[in-house]
């Protein structure tokens, strides 16, 4: 990456709304590597400090900015969230779905604090990796996460000794699968904790990412009381507690995803959905060859200005554990001949048409997590817990920052004069042009001194040294 003469336009357009969070020289240090995370391949202090060449600083400056700076995560994450609800085009409209998901922050060894072995469901393997949970915001303009959270492995002789400690009873015959088999040990004390979780001594033993999800929705909560948006998440999450408590507990309407192995009460017993679906294919069928009406209805819906068509039942139903709900179940194929999906509803009034958008309004945190992968998520080497939760919180500013931008006429308008091309695209082009930028502003800066007379090799001096120091 070529060397920073000033910091991105980007950057300091918006870097003023966060003046509050920061003393004045941690403000700096601020600018300074949102900077690099925002145009650097090298997402790593060392690379983000030897780009700046105006600010140029030891590295242990930035350091300090994510080990020993002062500023608060809470405030931080509540100024990007203020500069979001008062932008242009950004902050949360009628149509907006909150959705939850969590990703892996990949890393080789496990010299990092809080990090744990776990299971990497695209590599099939365990990996060492930190587990990030996200509760995120979209709609049909833009998306951004709203608060997230990293998932601390259980502390097993903690959970052992406050399970005691509370009166619940440890089988004695399961204390050797603590050198036979940790991984039993582990599962088993865990399902003691889940069982006896409504003690709160037990619940303050650990918190697993529901829990975790719970108190991200609750912050929600708080934040905006009268704002009861609904929220989307995966088969994972579709837990019946879980559930139950963000319909009894927060009062919120959810979309949840089912596997074909969970079970409806139909008037002759107990199915599976994917039986109950096999038998609502062959009806339709029947219906669609005797020229009757069928089962499974056109459903169109609009999504990030375009149109999908989904072929659906909607219908109440009893679902074992779930009680009764809103059961949809879907296929993109006209003839019903891709595997169904199926998705449940605690507003029993909701169609098809609406559950299936809001569903689709799941996918932007899945994007969210690659793309800031892509900006640094996972790229972090210090290893204290408190310097990758402020790299975390940084790396979600800056995806926030360019989704603002991508709506922003002034700062567009701005940036189009000076490269002389259309700022119209995704994410990723967006994090381009800032790059374009600062290649424009080098070129600038090196003609700027050879117009005032200094040699070639006195204006390369600086920038010379910054890609490759002494």
């Amino acid at each position: 990456m070529f060397p920073l003469v000033e910091f991105p336009q980007l950057v300091e357009h918006y870097a003023p709304h966060f003046a509050g969070v920061f003393s004045e020289p941690a403000f700096i240090e601020f600018k300074r590597y949102i900077s690099g995370l925002l145009v650097s391949e090298n997402k790593t202090v060392e690379g983000i400090n030897r780009l700046l060449v105006q600010e140029s600083r030891n590295q242990s400056s930035l350091n300090r900015l994510l080990t020993r700076s002062p500023f608060s995560l809470k405030a931080l994450n509540e100024a990007r969230l203020g500069l979001l609800e008062g932008a242009a085009g950004m902050g949360w409209k009628p149509e907006g779905v909150l959705s939850l998901d969590d990703t892996l922050l990949t890393h080789y060894g496990e010299h990092f604090e809080q990090i744990a072995k776990l299971y990497d469901p695209v590599e099939e393997r365990y990996v060492w990796a930190h587990n990030l949970v996200t509760l995120h915001y979209s709609d049909d303009t833009t998306d951004f996460p709203v608060f997230f959270e990293l998932w601390k492995p259980a502390d097993l002789e903690q959970i052992e000794a406050g399970l005691r400690a509370a009166g619940v009873t440890l089988k004695e015959s399961k204390q050797v699968l603590k050198t036979e088999a940790p991984h039993k040990w582990r599962n088993y004390l865990l399902g003691l904790w889940r069982r006896h979780r409504d003690q709160p001594e037990v619940e303050a033993l650990y918190d697993s990412k529901l829990v975790i999800a719970e108190r991200l929705l609750r912050a929600w909560v708080a934040r905006y009381p009268q704002d009861k948006r609904p929220v989307t998440f995966d088969t994972w999450y579709t837990q019946p507690a879980f559930c139950r408590f963000i319909d009894q507990s927060l009062g919120l309407p959810y979309v949840g995803t089912l596997e074909g192995s969970a079970q409806v009460v139909l008037p002759d017993g107990l199915h599976t959905l994917t039986g109950y679906a096999k038998q609502l294919k062959d009806e339709h069928e029947a219906a669609v060859k005797a020229g009757e009406r069928p089962l499974f209805r056109t459903v169109t819906l609009r999504y990030k200005g375009g149109t999908e068509t989904y072929y659906a039942d909607c219908n109440t139903r009893r679902v074992k554990t779930f009680g009764k709900v809103r059961l949809v179940i879907s296929h993109r194929q006209p003839d019903l001949s891709d595997s169904p999906v199926f998705f449940i509803a605690n507003r029993l009034h909701w169609q098809a048409s609406g559950i299936l958008r809001m569903h689709r309004h799941r996918w932007p945190v899945e994007v969210y997590h690659e793309e800031g992968k892509a900006e640094g998520l996972d790229r972090y080497q210090l290893r204290d817990l408190q310097a990758i939760e402020r790299h975390i919180a940084l790396v979600a500013l800056v995806y926030s920052l360019l989704r603002a931008a991508q709506q922003d006429p002034a700062l567009r308008d701005q940036l189009q004069r000076e490269l002389e091309f259309d700022l119209e695209g995704s994410l990723p082009f967006w994090r381009r042009a800032s790059q374009a930028h600062s290649l424009w502003c080098l070129a600038l800066f090196i003609a700027l001194g050879l117009a005032q007379g200094q040699s070639l090799a006195q204006v390369m001096a600086p920038l010379l040294r910054a890609v490759c120091p002494t």
